[in-house]
């Protein structure tokens, strides 16, 4: 056998089995009751996906904002078979216009607007609120969808039993980039990582006591580095990438857009409109339950300043939940506590 043949079978035989992977299908159940599905429909004139799965659609519904704004969340359910939230919940979660398995490269990108995004919400919540018969559901943001469904949820109160911020965003002031200043520095000391400590030097500008980041998505990576990002102690390489490409839940067209989908969003105008907030001033109070659950090692969104938002907010009800083990995505990474939290939430309140 040549070597020009054996290098092509090393090519073409991963990229066989991968092709096979990526079939898209998602978790499936048994029970009369349960359902299954993913697909695509129009909201407002724009492609949206959902991914549903419930043991029994009985169960109230969760309304899961993809975070981002711009990424699609559900390879982390399809690589964490232990997070079954659907146990409880029927969990709908929602890649919004244009993002995730709904990317369409004719999407109108100046249509991506805050506005538009808190409108498809609402249209989305009724969808749901009529399909399955409800007069409530639950409504949770994740990480940048949260900025998207706090707003929803002050608006729209009427629609949801509570609210819940996963990794919410509570600022983008110097008190952010500080706090994760703080975090990555005293890891990459105690590690000896002079590398990684120059590239955060080089990364940030020191104003007064405090500092702010040059390029938020450089920051980003460091704090994956320092073990706060998406996943404790892994790398947005094997955190992210590497569970997306080697999931079942996608196509290999869905995994292939996964990267523009998310600079679609970096070029539109929500992209700006959610710059310079501080819910702390900007969202006081809400006429809902309102429950905010954090990793204790995240700090991609800081908990304490999550904690910090969470006692100044007027509600009828809340509480702060920090999840030991566990970076931005408490959910997947300690389910069996996140959803015994959920479950207590669901049992409070329905």
């Amino acid at each position: 056998m040549t070597v020009a043949i054996v290098l092509i079978l090393l090519i073409v035989i991963p990229l066989v089995f991968w092709v096979i992977l990526s079939r898209g299908s998602i978790r499936s159940y048994s029970g009369e009751n349960s359902l299954s599905e993913k697909f695509v429909m129009d909201i407002n004139g724009a492609p949206n996906g959902f991914f549903i799965n419930s043991k029994d659609t009985d169960n109230p519904v969760l309304l899961l904002v993809s975070s981002g704004p711009g990424t699609d969340d559900y390879f982390l359910t399809d690589k964490y078979k232990d997070m079954d939230l659907e146990d409880d919940f029927t969990v709908v979660y929602w890649d919004y216009r244009g993002c995730g398995i709904a990317y369409d490269r004719n999407v109108d990108i100046n249509e991506i607007t805050l506005d538009n995004l808190i409108n498809d919400t609402h249209e989305v919540t009724g969808y749901l609120k009529e399909r399955f018969s409800r007069e409530k559901i639950f409504l949770m943001g994740f990480s940048g969808g949260s900025k998207i469904a706090i707003n929803v949820a002050q608006m729209y109160p009427e629609d949801y039993y509570a609210y819940i911020g996963m990794a919410q965003c509570v600022t983008d002031s110097y008190e952010n980039d500080t706090l994760m200043y703080g975090f990555m520095k005293k890891t990459f000391e105690a590690n000896g990582d002079t590398r990684s400590l120059k590239k955060l030097e080089d990364s940030v500008e020191h104003i007064d006591d405090h500092v702010k980041c040059k390029n938020w998505r450089d920051y980003v990576d460091l704090v994956h580095e320092a073990g706060g990002g998406t996943i404790k102690d892994k790398s947005e390489f094997t955190g992210i990438i590497i569970p997306i490409f080697t999931c079942r839940c996608y196509t290999v067209r869905e995994k292939l857009n996964y990267v523009p989908s998310l600079k679609m969003y970096d070029k539109a105008p929500i992209a700006d409109e959610i710059k310079n907030y501080d819910y702390r001033e900007e969202i006081t109070s809400l006429d809902i339950p309102a429950y905010f659950i954090s990793g204790e090692y995240d700090y991609n969104c800081p908990w304490e300043l999550v904690e910090d938002y969470c006692d100044g907010l007027k509600a009828p009800d809340k509480g702060f939940y920090l999840i030991p083990d566990s970076a931005h995505s408490p959910l997947w990474e300690n389910p069996e506590k996140t959803c015994d939290i959920l479950k207590s939430i669901k049992e409070k309140l329905v």
